[in-house]
């Protein structure tokens, strides 16, 4: 691959950045790197863990110390957390350092994936529809800001949004 040699996936909880970052770098023949898994490892605790006891603020603060550290690393294939482009700094990282893909997904399927996982702190106490629908008015103008393609990702297998990034990925280095 020419040009930017890593790619990131920015986007909501439950638009598949992990399942599709794992196919793409699998394609890819690169590492793959969660920054969630990556701020528990250093941890040692759950992201849940971490919003109880430092609050959204603590957080974010570990999750831009794992991204400026992985965005560093080439070539790798990431999967950031659903608010890592709120931080400048995270949407300087991203966009100088790689390939951003935003992968794009209806809040009704964003709904659908993560109302059986009990590890979303931003859910907790909430009614999630509501909260995932203000999430993105929020985050949606940041993660088109930062990406250089969007891939939508409803309904769609995990190999067909992969090869539809490497597609993008072998046009935007044609150009």
């Amino acid at each position: 691959m020419l040009g930017k040699r890593n790619v990131f996936l920015v986007g909501p909880m439950g638009s598949g950045k992990t399942a599709v970052g794992k196919s793409l770098a699998r394609l890819m023949s690169a590492p793959f790197y969660d920054s969630d898994a990556q701020i528990e490892q250093r941890t040692g605790v759950d992201i849940s863990f971490i919003f109880e006891k430092e609050g959204e603020a603590g957080f974010r603060q570990r999750e831009r110390e794992a991204i400026d550290a992985l965005t560093q690393l080439e070539p790798i294939v990431l999967a950031t957390g659903g608010g890592a482009v709120l931080l400048e700094e995270n949407r300087r990282a991203l966009a100088g350092r790689g390939f951003v893909v935003y992968l794009e997904t209806s809040v009704a399927q964003q709904n659908s994936r993560v109302s059986r996982s009990r590890n979303r702190p931003l859910l907790a106490d909430a009614d999630p529809t509501l909260r995932l629908t203000e999430l993105m008015r929020h985050r949606a103008p940041l993660y088109i800001e930062v990406a250089d393609i969007i891939v939508p990702t409803d309904g769609r297998r995990v190999g067909a949004v992969a090869a539809d990034i490497m597609r993008g990925l072998k046009e935007r280095n044609r150009s």
